[in-house]
């Protein structure tokens, strides 16, 4: 089947995701932003035949079978669920929401209605990051031991941003800490034991914080990352016979060597050619449909839940709350709202 793509969302992981897809054959036949000339220019730019002016007339666009959704955090589960309710496969940008209780309410809802539910986290759909899972599963390195990993970005400091600003679910963790974190539990599993240090801007979100993270069978992870920072942005997976080095910018497509104990190189992988690397999550989102496996693939909904939580912990240790959270981030008992 074509998959037919509606995008809710005209920002710029919107356009990304939509200029590296559509090149590749990915096809779009609908956008939604909250004014209709946003929409339209967005559609005009793109080749999209439909352009709405709000949100819910794309989500019941009759020409559309999956939204991707890539509004701020704090409008994911809102729009995620609007798209299920009605009957659309739902691509949720990374962080998939503000908290684990939003995060077990969509995938609640999606499985009610029999459709598909995947964070964006575009990392994990990359050919680098297939072959590294399957080197870890091989035991290419041993037993993993260790998982190193930053992203630091110099990104705005204009408090309305809306990496700045607590109503929008900002600060370094959602916004960066999620790629590193996801990392980690792609290679260690999902994490027993957190332990959290960072800073915090004058309006209350964290500028960097650092994780140390203790995963199954005494495994660790130690992770850094920041908005007001620059750095190489590189990562390793450690084993007890060898280790698997990421270039920076690890992220996105890059290089990486499989060395033994002794550092000598076993095999080099060079991933820079890809385009942006998008194309990879929504081929792979559209197979997931095709074979009706809504639990599985490389970025599995139960991992993204389990991630939601540690990032709850972490805010909570660090003294991150967003408007409306209680004292338990985990379990908001209010509906998600718009911003």
């Amino acid at each position: 089947m074509t998959v037919r793509w509606g995008v809710i969302g005209t920002g710029g992981i919107a356009r990304s995701f939509v200029e590296d897809s559509a090149a590749l054959g990915v096809r779009f036949t609908a956008v939604g932003s909250r004014t209709r000339d946003r929409a339209q220019a967005f559609a005009d730019e793109y080749g999209i035949e439909h352009a709405h002016g709000d949100y819910d007339a794309l989500v019941a666009d009759d020409t559309v079978d999956a939204v991707y959704v890539a509004t701020p955090h704090s409008a994911h589960a809102e729009d995620a669920l609007r798209a299920i309710e009605a009957g659309k496969h739902v691509l949720v940008e990374k962080a998939f929401t503000v908290n684990a209780a939003e995060a077990r309410r969509v995938v609640d809802a999606a499985r009610a209605a029999g459709v598909l539910v995947v964070e964006a986290m575009w990392t994990r759909f990359l050919p680098q990051a297939s072959r590294i899972r399957q080197l870890v599963h091989e035991g290419r390195i041993g037993r993993p031991r260790l998982v190193e990993a930053t992203h630091h970005q110099a990104l705005p400091t204009d408090p309305r941003h809306r990496l700045n600003d607590p109503a929008l679910a900002g600060g370094a963790l959602l916004d960066l800490g999620v790629y590193p974190l996801a990392f980690a539990v792609d290679a260690l599993g999902v994490p027993e034991t957190v332990a959290a240090v960072g800073s915090l801007s004058d309006q209350g979100v964290d500028t960097q914080m650092g994780l140390v993270l203790g995963h199954p069978d005494g495994a660790q992870s130690v992770l850094h990352f920041a908005l007001d920072l620059r750095s190489p942005n590189a990562a390793s997976i450690i084993g007890d016979e060898g280790r698997i080095d990421l270039d920076p910018s690890w992220i996105g497509p890059t290089t990486y060597r499989l060395r033994d104990r002794d550092g000598h190189v076993l095999e080099e992988f060079d991933g820079r050619e890809d385009r942006v690397g998008y194309h990879h999550e929504a081929r792979a989102f559209e197979e997931m449909i095709a074979s009706g496996d809504h639990e599985g693939g490389p970025m599995p909904i139960e991992q993204t839940v389990a991630i939601m939580e540690v990032m709850d912990e972490a805010r909570r240790q660090v003294g991150v709350r967003y408007p409306g959270e209680t004292d338990d981030a985990t379990d908001t008992g209010a509906e998600p709202t718009h911003p």
